[in-house]
């Protein structure tokens, strides 16, 4: 008897690890669609035919449950890294990281199990629990960041700092517009990204002489009415905390006014969340439109407009909203912000579709290339500490876009 029970032991223990995984990834599927407020133990339960007591056995509390989901993807991410950093040489470092990413969504598109959840909101948990996750998603940080070996002094380890944070940006981005594309279509995506990542845009390789745009209305000064203040402040919040951690007190309290007046400008927060969207859309589109009417080629109007847009993330005091805050969005208004964002994109696809008839933007896919370009602005904001530290902005924008300018292969002093 007592050996028949010990016999059972390894199947009871696979039985609570195969559970245990369908309730986690189950929950990064929700974290995903609805933000980590949208997801709760109920939910996760009946995604997996389960009821709630049956998933707290697992997880006591929701917060556990979301560490875990943090904690698994960035383990995920870290193994990437770490296999993609065995390869001998730069390329085919970035390729096998790539391709390790692709691979994943390929799985996960066909049923297999498979996790990668947006990270937008570890700063919305408590302070222990964010700092863990946060030191664990650093080492990642410094794994991808030794793809490009020992830097020589302080200013190519600022290099290789940007190109492992665009690198990460890009594969975290991957999952939300690889759903245009049918996982037949995947190879040849991941090879486009592989070359853009390598190589730049630019027919001329490490051509960046950006031409300086008049504000057009896109600057933040002084004189915010209470309503831009609002934006601002909401802004800033939403992309340091995600939009949990965003909360109608926090806001009122970094104005200095009262919840009440909050409410007197906006009827609730999602409502201030889609105007910080619909602001942030506005502002990239009217320096967009600018870049149209730059003298010069289709390469020099677009690097004007990314010059432009990243001294915004860098310097501006109300930066570019980032895209993680769609997580908080209701399904429908997500969908159209989604549609705009993607018109923003496909509005970069045409300048380096007009850059091939001048012949200053080499042979590339523009529509992966606009959507490394979207995750790559996106991503900047992450980067104003690493910003602040060069003596000029000039300096902090043309290194931080030398990825796209000459590419992750490039020698750089």
């Amino acid at each position: 008897m007592r050996g028949e029970r010990m016999a059972k032991k390894p199947d009871v223990t696979k039985k609570f690890g195969e559970k245990r995984s369908a309730i986690v990834r189950a929950a990064s599927v929700l974290i995903n669609e609805t933000g980590v407020q949208g997801t709760t133990l109920t939910k996760v339960a009946r995604a997996i035919g389960l009821n709630a007591t049956s998933v707290t056995y697992y997880f006591p509390r929701k917060d556990q449950l979301i560490v875990t989901v943090y904690a698994e993807t960035i383990a995920l991410m870290k193994e990437m890294a770490r296999e993609a950093l065995a390869e001998d040489t730069l390329e085919k470092r970035i390729a096998r990281f790539v391709h390790l990413h692709v691979a994943l969504r390929d799985r996960i598109r066909r049923g297999e199990p498979g996790l990668m959840t947006a990270l937008s909101e570890i700063r919305s948990l408590d302070q222990e629990q964010q700092d863990e996750l946060l030191f664990a998603y650093r080492e990642v940080v410094n794994d991808v960041r030794a793809f490009f070996g020992d830097p020589a002094d302080d200013r190519q380890r600022a290099l290789f700092s940007a190109r492992a944070h665009i690198l990460i940006e890009a594969m975290l981005w991957w999952p939300v517009w690889s759903r245009r594309y049918s996982v037949l279509d995947f190879p040849r995506a991941e090879a486009k990204i592989v070359d853009i990542l390598c190589f730049g845009i630019p027919a001329q390789r490490g051509e960046w002489n950006p031409l300086p745009l008049e504000d057009g209305g896109w600057r933040t000064h002084d004189d915010l009415q209470q309503n831009d203040e609002f934006l601002r402040a909401a802004t800033v919040m939403i992309n340091e905390r995600g939009y949990r951690g965003a909360s109608v007190n926090r806001i009122a309290e970094a104005l200095n006014v009262t919840k009440g007046s909050f409410y007197h400008h906006h009827d609730a927060k999602d409502d201030l969340v889609l105007e910080c969207f619909q602001r942030s859309y506005d502002r990239l589109s009217k320096v967009q439109m600018a870049g149209h009417e730059v003298e010069g080629t289709y390469w020099t109007r677009l690097s004007s407009i990314l010059n432009e847009l990243l001294r915004l993330q860098f310097f501006d005091s109300m930066p570019l909203l980032r895209t993680t805050a769609l997580q908080a969005l209701d399904s429908e208004t997500k969908t159209d912000v989604v549609m705009r964002s993607n018109r923003l994109a496909r509005r970069f696809a045409g300048f380096l579709i007009d850059g091939f008839g001048d012949g200053s933007v080499r042979a590339i896919d523009p529509l992966v290339a606009s959507q490394i370009i979207m995750s790559t602005l996106n991503g900047a904001y992450e980067a104003r500490r690493w910003a602040a530290r060069f003596d000029a902005p000039n300096e902090a924008v043309g290194t931080y876009l030398s990825v796209l300018s000459e590419g992750m292969l490039a020698e750089r002093r």
